[in-house]
């Protein structure tokens, strides 16, 4: 009787952790997210590259929109894709809007994504 009570225990504090797990809500941070909004991104900060890292790339700093407002983020060396081009955030103005276009490598360099190219990594398409 004692076993089924501590298992019967054991299941319930289980059960109250999975649904207290289930009810919260993890952030996550897509790269093909695209943010729209009507305010026009500040100018672009001029920063200091600092020397080249072998292996690595320079991401330079952009404007990112956090909470109601432009925030500027630091640029940063990210490891190396051998065979890809990194092409960095941008705000691109569009139907009277402002999207952000998240940073992303591409293979065949034509500026892409991967996952929306008909042909990609075909050199030889014009």
């Amino acid at each position: 009787m004692v076993q089924i009570k501590s298992a019967r225990n054991l299941l319930t504090a289980a059960l109250i952790a999975t649904s207290a797990l289930g009810a919260m809500t993890i952030p996550q941070v897509s790269s093909a997210a695209i943010v729209t909004i009507q305010v026009a991104p500040p100018p672009v900060r001029v920063e200091r590259v600092p020397a080249p890292r072998r292996g690595y790339v320079w991401v330079p700093g952009y404007w990112d929109w956090r909470g109601h407002r432009h925030v500027w983020v630091s640029g940063v060396w990210i490891k190396e894709r051998r065979g890809y081009h990194y092409y960095p955030h941008q705000w691109v103005q569009r139907d009277g809007g402002w999207y952000m276009e998240r940073g992303r490598w591409d293979r065949d360099g034509d500026g892409i994504p991967d996952n929306r190219d008909r042909h990609p990594n075909d050199p030889y398409r014009k």
